[in-house]
């Protein structure tokens, strides 16, 4: 996986969302994706980790909103995102603006039992919740 390669290089995309991934076929039944838009990429320090808050809100993951210090794993939290969105058909993160949206990323729990949820084959509902894992330490990685 792309994410994982670019992980173990120590660089984090930091704008994942659906406009950054592209679906290429050039063979019937084959597809090939492929991630765009590295303006906001950068090499990352996991002693150190990263403080500079960009990205577009929908898919910015918590520690970015609240200003901490933040490793590769935002990019699993947008992964998280579009799978979510993908998968039901819903914005898991509703709000009238950009503070809003940014508001129900920190405190909104989620609620995995709601009817849509029920539909999805359980091991990808577990995946969206170890994506959308608040705690950076117990979120999945891209490996």
């Amino acid at each position: 996986m792309a994410i994982n390669y670019m992980h173990k290089k120590k660089i984090v995309h930091r704008d994942l969302k659906p406009e950054n991934i592209l679906l290429e076929s050039k063979e019937r039944g084959k597809l090939d994706v492929k991630i765009s838009d590295f303006g906001f990429a950068c090499f990352f320090d996991p002693e150190n980790g990263l403080e500079t808050v960009l990205g577009s809100a929908l898919y910015m993951a918590p520690e970015i909103i609240l200003k901490q210090n933040y490793n590769e794993k935002v990019d699993i939290w947008a992964i998280g995102v579009i799978a979510y969105m993908s998968l039901t058909g819903r914005n898991p993160f509703p709000g009238d603006s950009k503070n809003a949206v940014k508001q129900m990323i920190v405190e909104k729990k989620l609620d995995f039992t709601k009817e849509y949820f029920t539909r999805l084959n359980p091991d990808a509902v577990d995946f969206i919740k170890k994506m959308l894992e608040r705690n950076v330490e117990k979120r999945a990685s891209a490996q």
